[in-house]
């Protein structure tokens, strides 16, 4: 059987892992993190091109960076 994952699925799992990085480190951004954010928003750009975000996930995706900047 094999087991294919979608961009979407793959940017999710992304922004949660990044999002517990967040939560559980340090204040402080090292440059680990920073490539992380980077790759975040490459993996939304690419999610967002081939699936276009309605107003309310876009809304939703704001008000999450908001939060956590």
């Amino acid at each position: 059987m094999q087991m294919t994952m979608s961009v979407q699925q793959v940017s999710m799992a992304a922004l949660i892992f990044s999002v517990a990085l967040v939560v559980g480190g340090c204040h402080e951004k090292g440059p680990a993190e920073k490539a992380g954010e980077t790759l975040d928003k490459a993996g939304e750009k690419i999610s967002d091109t081939l699936d276009p975000k309605g107003p309310a996930e876009k809304a939703g995706r704001k008000i999450d960076k908001a939060l956590h900047d």
